[in-house]
């Protein structure tokens, strides 16, 4: 989203993470996406770090305003927040507590976003910020897991901040399917 937002053109190539390209390995052996191989050859393979490159690049409406504030509830988003949401998320896997105990800790993180939000329409204020393009996906993937509770749970702002990313153009323009990408034959 990052990338659209400045107006950075990439190649987009779409792949099957259990079918990963001999290329992509090569330019980023630990085998995850995104990844993104830059013009002089340096290769950024983590979301937020990709997104921080563009915004330094073009910031037309300020989304690193308060960056030392993102950063802090971004970085409570990728550590407990996440660990939470993939327990819930896959909590076949993780029988060792029942899935309302693995909801609840990621609870605690809803909260934070919601006093926020009750404030004002973004996390860190009336704008939009690389927190709130960096934690919706999150949020979203939560809100996935079980979406009759969370239409129902104590979170009308975070509901209403989701419902806005989601239907907004920017969300909407780089969620298009794309073909899974082949190399070319030698």
């Amino acid at each position: 989203m990052a990338l659209r937002y400045v107006a950075i053109d990439v190649e987009i190539r779409e792949i099957v993470l259990r079918d990963k390209p001999r290329h992509m390995l090569e330019v980023s052996p630990k085998g995850t996406v995104p990844v993104l191989v830059l013009a002089d050859g340096t290769v950024i393979d983590e979301s937020l770090d990709i997104m921080r490159w563009a915004l330094h690049q073009n910031d037309p409406d300020g989304w690193l305003h308060e960056e030392a504030r993102a950063m802090a509830l971004i970085a409570d988003n990728d550590g407990p927040f996440k660990t939470a949401l993939d327990r819930y998320k896959y909590s076949d896997r993780h029988p060792e507590q029942p899935v309302a105990v693995w909801r609840a800790m990621g609870e605690t993180f809803l909260q934070v976003l919601e006093d926020h939000l009750q404030q004002q329409p973004g996390l860190l204020g009336s704008a939009t910020s690389i927190a709130d393009v960096a934690i919706f996906p999150f949020v979203r993937q939560f809100a996935m897991v079980d979406s009759g509770w969370f239409a129902a749970a104590p979170y009308p702002a975070l509901r209403s901040w989701l419902e806005r990313w989601l239907a907004s153009t920017l969300f909407l323009e780089v969620m298009q399917k794309q073909p899974p990408w082949q190399p070319l034959p030698p």
